[in-house]
């Protein structure tokens, strides 16, 4: 699936952008400008896009064949929607966005004016580093657009090295929803774990956890709620007991957290029959 080599522009040099163009640019596209505000956004283009010119939205439209927009969920909608009133796109152009939230859609005011409309959204954490060009390999692209143009969409992130998922328009929020839940809580609750461990005078918290969680992770991944394992999966209800009265000395978030993921895995435990119903009704009453 070769793509034709493209004037691609990039609004804006946040680190999804700036390492999306430089992908891009390493498989042959021609990389016509980014649009940078902050000094650290000027100096990420600067390491990653050398000699890349730094022009204002306007003009990466009227240079581009293909505009990529990398900016926040929120400022998506606005920032599309008064280019088009101001007449900025161009008839025929590729017009894509990375936004997890949308599917093409939020492209529409473009759309109306004649642009072909593409979401591809990488499912990785960025850093804005040359270290995440190594990551993109393999990465899962959710990639959203109609019968047409799916092709290039799903060429685009192959050129990137990455593995196009195809997402349905409708279902494009739960998509997204599935990775916030994986991997803001993740960091949630290790930063918990890792107070927890702090406050009972651990100096390297994370030496004590990479192994675990690491593990666990990797289980959790293989073989989903077969991996299911601690004192809430086998019914331990002594146990659970008392760690709650130990997190009275941790701050209510972390009593909170503990809670509803402890209630969550018991009934994942009791659904594949690990525990039986009364230990389950037992265990959901010391967790209230």
């Amino acid at each position: 699936m070769d793509a034709p080599r493209l004037g691609i522009g990039i609004i804006s040099a946040g680190k999804v952008g700036t390492v999306l163009g430089a992908a891009l640019a390493a498989s042959g596209h021609r990389i016509t400008g980014i649009h940078a505000v902050s000094q650290d956004s000027r100096d990420r283009a600067d390491a990653l896009l050398p000699g890349v010119e730094i022009l204002d939205p306007a003009e990466i439209l009227r240079r581009s064949e293909l505009v990529l927009f990398a900016v926040p969920d929120d400022v998506l909608g606005e920032l599309v929607a008064g280019l088009a009133a101001g007449g900025h796109f161009v008839p025929g152009q590729l017009v894509a966005h990375t936004a997890g939230r949308y599917g093409t859609g939020i492209l529409q005011p473009a759309v109306d004016v004649g642009v072909f409309p593409l979401a591809i959204h990488p499912a990785m954490t960025f850093t804005g580093l040359s270290l995440d060009l190594q990551r993109l390999t393999d990465c899962v692209f959710a990639v959203t657009a109609d019968e047409v143009m799916l092709p290039v969409a799903q060429a685009l992130v192959v050129e990137m090295r990455g593995e196009p998922v195809v997402i349905a328009e409708q279902d494009r929020v739960s998509y997204h929803a599935a990775l916030a839940h994986a991997a803001n809580h993740l960091n949630t609750i290790t930063a918990q774990s890792a107070d927890m461990l702090r406050r009972i005078g651990v100096q390297e918290p994370a030496n004590t956890l990479r192994a675990l969680m690491s593990a666990s992770l990797d289980n959790a991944l293989r073989s989903g709620a077969g991996a299911l394992t601690g004192p809430v999966a086998r019914g331990d209800v002594g146990t659970v007991r008392a760690h709650l009265g130990a997190l009275r000395a941790d701050p209510e978030e972390t009593n909170d957290s503990y809670r509803s993921l402890s209630r969550a895995t018991a009934l994942r435990a009791a659904a594949r029959g690990l525990i039986s119903q009364s230990t389950l009704t037992e265990l959901l009453q010391v967790l209230e």
